[in-house]
């Protein structure tokens, strides 16, 4: 049976083409079958109409929650995500980071405060790159400078240099007043809440969703071939870059 048609498209089917949807069918030109998708729609011809703009596909949607100092999170970052995020369109991938990974959160007298994994230097990486994020808002602006630290032979002493790289148009100045300040502990906490929220909840990390859902399965996925899990999830128009090659798995995570 045909799906439902709304008036206001058989309206203009009749307006555009009278007699187009007529029994037997719709029997017009194909130039005015297709002349738009709601008469395409309505006389369920889409296929046959190469020419029509397809809607807009949703973003492939990724969270990585990974730790500053953790050599797998800083590996898959540098050489697996920051290299997909370059190959693809923006509108293709949408990736959310969230610097926190296998810390604590305590309360010590009135104060919230931080034990990470991978000692003090961690905490401050993390927050760094937080703050950052937070300054910067945009993440075309932030995500090139946390490569930058993350590649780096530093993640804490060397955000001034990936400035002048990357984002000169940024106070390096307000990012160190976040750090030291009340809104860096803001932040860390949200991204502690973000993080104990997962469900499942995270065994190690780089800890990784794919449009809100972890499995083992997309974890071993994006880890050998990201860009393939983006192009093969991706319900778009693919670009060229989605006929690349498998890279190689990295090597185990941060675990607790």
């Amino acid at each position: 049976m045909a799906p439902a048609v709304p008036l206001a498209v058989l309206a203009l089917v009749a307006l555009v083409a009278p007699g187009l949807c007529a029994a037997p069918g719709c029997d017009s030109p194909a130039h005015r079958l297709c002349s738009s998708r709601d008469i395409a729609v309505a006389c369920q011809v889409e296929s046959r109409c190469p020419s029509l703009p397809h809607p807009a596909a949703a973003p492939v949607e990724l969270s990585l929650y990974y730790e500053s100092l953790c050599p797998a999170c800083r590996e898959f970052l540098v050489l697996k995500l920051f290299s997909t995020w370059l190959l693809l369109p923006d509108e293709m991938l949408n990736i959310t980071l969230v610097p926190y990974g296998n810390a604590q959160e305590r309360n010590v007298s009135g104060k919230l405060d931080f034990k990470c994994q991978h000692g003090p230097e961690e905490c401050l990486g993390n927050m760094i790159e937080a703050c950052l994020m937070h300054e910067a808002k945009n993440f075309s602006t932030y995500f090139p400078v946390i490569f930058c630290l993350e590649s780096g032979s530093s993640v804490t002493k060397n955000l001034e240099a990936c400035l002048q790289i990357y984002a000169p148009e940024l106070d390096s100045g307000r990012i160190a007043a976040c750090v030291q300040g009340d809104t860096g502990v803001a932040l860390m906490h949200h991204n502690a809440q973000l993080t104990e929220a997962l469900d499942p909840p995270h065994q190690y990390v780089p800890w990784i969703t794919i449009n809100g859902k972890h499995t083992d399965e997309l974890q071993a996925q994006a880890e050998a071939s990201l860009l393939g899990l983006v192009c093969h999830l991706y319900q778009g128009e693919k670009p060229e870059a989605c006929g690349g090659s498998k890279a190689p798995k990295i090597p185990s995570g941060c675990r607790r």
